[in-house]
């Protein structure tokens, strides 16, 4: 069963963020890995091929928004979860113009996995 474990790459400014979050999902998904700016951010994602990106709205380097349709413009395939500590809805708004498939507040981490899982259909 461990090949319908969704892979998944982390992307926030803040380290101690996606140590938790890899946390929270490794025991469900394969972290393939995780970048602390939006710069690296694109070169990973094409060189790992990840089903889904978790984006934090807030990246160094490049715009998370121009970093979320550019990934969605070079991969259509890929899913981007934008995941953020503020719940703006016309942030959110904003994000899903851009191609994020999702919009999952920092608040409510739990449901992320759940989110992962739909996104890549297993469920949730």
């Amino acid at each position: 069963m461990s090949s319908s474990r969704p892979r998944v790459l982390l992307a926030d400014d803040y380290p101690d963020i996606m140590i938790a979050i890899s946390r929270l999902l490794s025991l469900d998904c394969d972290i393939v890995g995780t970048v602390e700016d939006g710069s690296t951010l694109l070169e990973t994602a094409q060189r790992l091929q990840p089903e889904v990106i978790v984006l934090d709205v807030h990246l160094r380097h490049l715009n998370s928004l121009e970093a979320c349709r550019e990934i969605r413009r070079v991969s259509p395939e890929m899913k981007v979860i934008m995941f953020t500590a503020g719940a703006d809805p016309n942030v959110a708004q904003a994000f899903l113009k851009a191609g994020a498939s999702a919009f999952v507040a920092k608040e409510a981490s739990m449901e992320l996995l759940s989110t992962i899982k739909r996104l890549c259909g297993n469920g949730g």
